[in-house]
């Protein structure tokens, strides 16, 4: 038993661990062509449907986790854009990761990827957007927070490489540890009693796994090889991809760090829309 677990492990933690080195090395060199400067006058442009999908671009080619954009945020704040535009670059980072989307593609198919990345886009737009028009600007509290520098690189092969090692040093400890709890799940929980309880039929586990997702700080890295094992196990898709979304989108220890910058009502309704997001979401995967 204990040699098949070590096995499942190594082959998950190989693949992904290759995968993991060539994308963000890529996306690396790549981030040296993107004209920052551009996004961030369409940010505060007057067009807001061109300023939304330039928050929704500027939160996929910024790779960070859901509490590095926090400073990100407080600085777009700063610079007076929009609160609705600042809005859906929140809901957008932390899930919609080049580097993660890309891995989620080999292991979990292009197709589910796709629908994913349209729903989550989607609905930071929505919620973004929403947010502003009730109002909820007053709820930001005056909170300079520090941490936050301008991305202004060259292509460069050193640095590309320098920032693959930073980014393997914050990353890689969730991949392996979804790498590890993935081969348990597929070496010692039966197949049977996963398709029986949490199989297609159940779709009351939606908005279960949503809520359950947030306290569990499961890092989007981990979630996806953990995803992986679970659905070849028989579980529905839907209750696994709201717990990815909602572990992503809104982790504990980014709703902490929102309330130093948010009043409680703002960091209440976050929570509740990255719920909404992620069930909803839950369920059309579960239709679909």
């Amino acid at each position: 038993m204990w040699t098949e677990l070590v096995k499942s492990f190594l082959f998950i933690a190989i693949e992904l661990t290759i995968l993991f080195i060539v994308i963000s090395f890529v996306i690396s060199l790549l981030q040296g062509y993107i004209p920052y400067e551009k996004i961030e006058k369409k940010l505060s442009g007057g067009n807001k449907i061109i300023a939304a999908f330039a928050a929704i671009l500027f939160a996929f080619i910024t790779p960070f986790c859901s509490c590095s954009t926090i400073p990100v945020v407080v600085n777009m704040l700063k610079k007076k854009m929009p609160f609705g535009i600042v809005m859906i670059f929140l809901f957008a980072s932390p899930v919609l990761d080049p580097t993660i989307l890309t891995i989620m593609g080999v292991v979990l198919g292009w197709k589910v990827t796709i629908i994913y990345t349209v729903l989550t886009t989607v609905f930071s737009i929505i919620i973004g957007f929403t947010l502003e028009q009730l109002g909820f600007e007053r709820y930001v509290k005056n909170i300079v927070m520090k941490g936050y520098e301008e991305q202004n690189t060259k292509f460069n092969l050193k640095l590309a490489f320098k920032e693959t090692v930073d980014l393997m040093k914050s990353v890689y400890p969730y991949l392996l540890l979804g790498a590890a709890i993935g081969a348990i799940i597929h070496g010692l929980v039966p197949t049977e009693w996963i398709s029986s309880v949490f199989g297609r039929d159940n779709w009351w586990l939606i908005p279960i796994a949503a809520i359950v997702g947030i306290p569990l700080y499961i890092r989007l890295s981990s979630m996806i090889p953990i995803s992986q094992i679970l659905i070849m196990k028989g579980m529905a898709l839907g209750p696994v991809m709201a717990m990815m979304i909602s572990s992503a989108g809104a982790s504990l220890p980014e709703v902490i760090l929102l309330k130093s910058i948010f009043k409680k009502e703002l960091v209440i309704t976050f929570i509740l829309s990255v719920v909404t997001m992620s069930t909803i979401s839950g369920f059309i995967f579960y239709l679909i």
